[in-house]
């Protein structure tokens, strides 16, 4: 089984991208199992990660392809725990999709995108999810 791991944030537009980049991998989807995460920074409602609209449609796109998929939850640093779940189910590749950000915007707000690169030694595919 081909392990992904895709961190997915709040933005629908950056979640779908991240399912349909997935779904154009060429591979057998029967073979592939995907864990979306989405970390909950703020989270005064105690909602769980299948009430995140990115996560039910990436979900969805990944599903119709015939993909498995599992949903994860955590909350802090979303790098961190984008790496520390590739680390527990030893991924085969990490998925996260890109902002446009200014280079003042990286150093003072960081990027996880960035964050992750630098952070495993594993395949990462950044695509591209700019909401319009």
């Amino acid at each position: 089984m081909y392990e992904i791991v895709a961190g997915i944030d709040k933005s629908e537009a950056r979640g779908t991208a991240i399912a349909e980049a997935i779904t154009e991998i060429p591979m057998d989807a029967s073979q592939v199992r995907v864990t979306l995460l989405h970390d909950f920074e703020e989270n005064p409602e105690g909602a769980s990660v299948d009430q995140v609209a990115s996560v039910r449609r990436a979900r969805e796109v990944l599903e119709d392809a015939g993909v498995e998929v599992a949903l994860e939850e955590s909350s802090g640093e979303p790098a961190d725990a984008i790496l520390r779940l590739a680390d527990e189910q030893d991924a085969d590749m990490v998925v996260v999709a890109g902002r446009k950000r200014t280079p003042t915007g990286k150093v003072l707000f960081g990027s996880v995108t960035q964050s992750v690169i630098l952070g495993t030694d594993r395949s990462v595919l950044v695509c591209s999810g700019e909401e319009d």
